[in-house]
């Protein structure tokens, strides 16, 4: 077995692994990238579509464009980038990490003082969402479709409902038409759209893609081959079943939500967030392991790809930080209070200044987001509009704790102790 050691190793080469990485590198560590496709760029390889880097680069690109700045940089660095390469195991003790990966040159054993996960997230599929009806050729998740179109050079089919309004779902109704497929229909379970607006209006709109809200798809009809769908329309919270309504069709997309890619952190015995799906992490955005980091939709679903850019990079200088023997010793926990979702990551460092991400619950215009400790107000934000398809950001540092007594904020692992309660209203 061929053995290896780094200062840091990054598992996934998307964006986040290797903006990660470039972060680790710059610190002056040594640092290696696994990843299992043949290579780098992730996902955005498939996404040839345009609307990436705008936050990032201040540009508009498509995503392997993106990916290409990235790749460049990695490839003119001196991290190692190891293809192909699968991790197969990983046990952390007492703040190492040592990983099984098999690669094409045979089985390799790594050691590393610092891990940062990286893998991405993954598609939930027909059986997730328990779908009833026969099981015929034609379905696919968008994402497949998306790669058997702009990568593989297939079209999947010729008449296509979507179902789910998820960016990816929206993006390959629009792509379907581009090839000359007729979209029928865009079927949605939730009284709002689960994309961006930006993709509502360029995807669906543009093109005259109609939109059922309030819809669920009850069956899929077709025995070798799809044959349509049936919707019912959701009044009151309850299937209208008198009004249900067939649409015809050859292929079905699902567009139904995605998922972080955890099977690997599960198996590290890593905390997750039942929530996210993702690893809990502290304000440093390191998991319930010593050493062990996350970022990116490995930790929870990001909209843009310029945030997972930003969150990672600061996992690239945390991970520096902690190789460094640094770590805030104080460390408040959060809590998604009403109207949100979910507050990532689940503890700040009051000392430091944190970056909060969550999501809201709630459709609305002119709303605040309130930031409590106890009965004390620490900040409160302004958002013009929020809803459960746009995360939100929020900024914290010192000077939002002025005034705070440090002792009335410790904690211990077996809960006790204050909460900082993010709320919308």
């Amino acid at each position: 077995m061929k053995e290896l050691q780094y200062d840091a190793v990054v598992i996934g080469g998307g964006a986040a692994g290797m903006a990660a990485a470039l972060e680790l590198e710059a610190e002056g560590f040594t640092c290696a990238i696994i990843e299992r496709e043949d290579c780098l760029g992730g996902i955005l390889m498939q996404c040839i579509h345009n609307g990436f880097g705008l936050h990032e680069f201040k540009e508009e690109l498509t995503g392997p464009e993106f990916a290409e700045r990235f790749i460049n940089r990695v490839l003119k660095s001196k991290i190692s980038v190891y293809l192909n390469t699968t991790v197969k195991d990983l046990d952390s003790v007492q703040g190492t990490s040592a990983l099984i990966c098999i690669s094409p040159d045979g089985v390799m054993r790594i050691q590393t003082r610092a891990l940062l996960l990286a893998m991405g997230c993954r598609e939930r599929n027909r059986g997730n969402i328990r779908i009833p009806g026969s099981r015929p050729a034609g379905v696919y998740t968008a994402g497949l479709a998306q790669r058997l179109v702009n990568i593989e050079g297939y079209i999947p089919g010729k008449e296509v409902v979507v179902i789910g309004s998820g960016d990816i779902g929206l993006i390959m109704a629009r792509r379907m038409s581009w090839v000359g497929c007729k979209v029928k229909a865009v079927v949605e379970i939730m009284p709002y759209p689960a994309g961006l607006t930006r993709n509502i209006v360029q995807c669906l709109r543009d093109f005259d893609i109609p939109l059922y809200l309030s819809s669920q798809t009850t069956a899929i009809y077709g025995n070798d081959r799809v044959q349509g769908i049936e919707v019912t329309p959701i009044e009151n919270g309850i299937l209208a079943s008198a009004k249900s309504f067939r649409i015809d069709c050859d292929t079905v997309l699902l567009s139904v939500g995605l998922v972080p890619e955890n099977e690997l952190s599960r198996a590290a015995g890593l905390e997750i967030n039942p929530v996210t799906n993702g690893p809990f992490v502290d304000s440093f955005l390191m998991t319930s392991a010593d050493g062990v980091f996350a970022c990116g939709n490995v930790l929870h679903v990001h909209d843009l790809v310029d945030w997972v850019c930003e969150e990672s990079r600061r996992a690239g200088r945390y991970a520096a930080r902690w190789l460094r023997g640094e770590h805030p010793a104080l460390q408040i926990r959060t809590k998604a209070g009403s109207n949100v979702r979910y507050v990532n990551p689940s503890r700040v460092a009051p000392d430091c200044e944190n970056i909060i991400y969550m999501r809201s619950m709630i459709v609305k215009n002119d709303a605040v987001v309130e930031l409590r400790l106890g009965d004390r107000v620490i900040r409160s934000k302004k958002e013009r509009h929020v809803q459960p398809s746009e995360m939100i950001s929020f900024k914290i540092g010192p000077k939002d704790f002025e005034g705070v007594s440090m002792e009335q904020t410790r904690f211990d692992d077996s809960g006790g102790g204050p909460f900082l309660e993010f709320s919308i209203s």
